[in-house]
């Protein structure tokens, strides 16, 4: 298998491949993984009922998905990464501050798994719990480094797999635990704080994708129907992510003992002596969301450090070099915070949300409502074109909605006025609104008027 030769640059024509059906296994592959099952266990620690936690966990993925899968769609249509598109609303320079979100969110989302996976391949490897997470980084960086054709052919294996073990669990936790199941599963306890706190854990994780899931989908032809795009993205990102933290509130219920341990080992231990063989499993599927984390980050890098650059093309070099030094600050992150593990993974779950969600209101807001997907890709390299260097009113729409935010936000070290008085964390709705309605209150009429995107591509 090759290396990818495009990085950054437009997808030609005559290098497009593949169908919308790919988009289904790497989204679900990616979601149906252990990290996911984290989520899900929150509302039963919080004192929701089963019933409830499965409820708030619903909504928070079909509505989260709804704009994870609309940046999706953008791909086929435009053929560059998520993030080379935003410098249409930001500017070519600007759009380097939502830029350098998104790469820290990837690389603290690394650290994360490293941390999850830890103990799992200690109990596969005779390692230490800082050599396990040194084993992560380097897995996820040889599947990173090959690229865009082996993170999709990982992604179908996976979701076939993956299918397997974790449906072959949900049976053992039914068949190999007879107990009635406490009043935590059947009970009427309702807590709107822990039921809004589900919703909005359930709704970042999807979320969470959006800068970067139309990396994922530009290879695709360009004459590939929105529609089609949209609802294979959906589709496979709602049901893997629903499915695993459902699966993630049962292991609480059920095994309640589970909590107390690595979820990768309490799942494996479910099979007996085929145990090791599911481990080997679970962490791969992680280790493949850490692929999508770590190859978006360095997507995002080199579109930061190209903005300023120039730079249109990415060396295979020069990828080893970007990938290494975002792969070395994900472990040594998860290494300084492996024993706090809980507290760190909850705020930037949440964390995220605060930043990137206003980013995604304002991108979409300008590709469906603003310039309904007509863009001269050709000027989104050109910091002297008509997308200039920065876009000083969407900047100061980013930073309002974020600043507007804050009264509602909630971390483990604050809690802001509204958030305390609700007694739960709306932020990302908030965010969401606020951001697309100023973004379309403050901007002009599309400054690039509706023709073929072909020739504008050609251009």
């Amino acid at each position: 298998m090759q290396l990818e030769k495009r990085s950054i640059e437009f997808v030609p024509h005559a290098e497009r491949y593949g169908t919308p059906g790919r988009l289904f296994t790497i989204w679900f592959s990616s979601n149906f993984q252990i990290t996911a099952l984290m989520v899900g266990t929150l509302g039963i620690v919080s004192g929701l009922s089963f019933a409830w936690t499965l409820f708030a966990l619903l909504i928070g993925n079909l509505v989260g998905t709804v704009f994870m899968a609309a940046h999706s769609a953008q791909g086929p249509h435009l053929g560059v990464p998520q993030m080379i598109q935003s410098r249409a609303q930001f500017g070519v320079y600007g759009a380097a501050i939502p830029l350098l979100v998104m790469v820290v969110s990837a690389v603290l989302f690394l650290a994360a798994s490293g941390v999850l996976m830890r103990d799992a391949l200690k109990a596969l490897l005779p390692v230490s719990n800082n050599q396990a997470i040194v084993i992560v980084g380097v897995l996820t960086f040889i599947i990173g480094f090959v690229g865009y054709e082996l993170i999709h052919r990982l992604g179908a294996w996976m979701s076939l797999i993956s299918s397997l073990i974790f449906g072959g669990a949900l049976v053992l936790i039914l068949l190999h635990h007879h107990d009635p199941i406490s009043a935590t599963a059947t009970g009427k306890l309702f807590s709107f704080t822990a039921f809004n706190l589900v919703v909005a854990q359930a709704a970042s994780w999807t979320l969470g994708y959006g800068p970067y899931v139309a990396d994922y989908s530009r290879y695709l032809p360009a004459d590939v129907d929105t529609r089609t795009t949209f609802w294979t993205t959906y589709s496979g990102c709602a049901l893997g992510s629903f499915s695993m933290m459902a699966l993630g509130a049962l292991l609480a219920v059920m095994i309640p003992a589970a909590l107390g341990q690595d979820p990768a080992t309490a799942i494996a231990m479910l099979f007996g002596p085929w145990a090791p063989l599911a481990l080997a499993v679970i962490a791969l599927g992680v280790i493949q969301y850490n692929v999508l984390c770590l190859y978006s980050a360095y997507m995002s890098s080199v579109t930061i450090t190209g903005a300023f650059g120039k730079l249109r093309q990415v060396t295979p070099s020069a990828k080893a070099w970007v990938m290494a030094a975002l792969v070395v600050a994900a472990t040594l992150i998860a290494i300084a915070t492996q024993y706090r593990f809980d507290t760190f993974f909850a705020d930037i779950l949440i964390g995220q949300l605060y930043l990137l969600i206003p980013w995604s209101a304002i991108n979409l807001a300008d590709y469906y409502v603003v310039t309904r997907g007509h863009y001269d890709v050709s000027e989104l390299y050109d910091p002297k074109g008509k997308y200039g260097g920065f876009n000083c009113r969407t900047l100061a729409v980013y930073a309002v909605s974020i600043i507007g935010t804050i009264p509602f936000m909630k971390f483990s070290f604050y809690t802001g006025f509204v958030a305390s008085w609700l007694g739960a964390d709306i932020s990302w709705v908030v965010g969401l609104v606020l951001a697309a309605v100023l973004y379309c209150m403050v901007s002009r009429q599309p400054s690039v008027r509706p023709r073929d995107l072909r020739s504008v591509n050609a251009d």
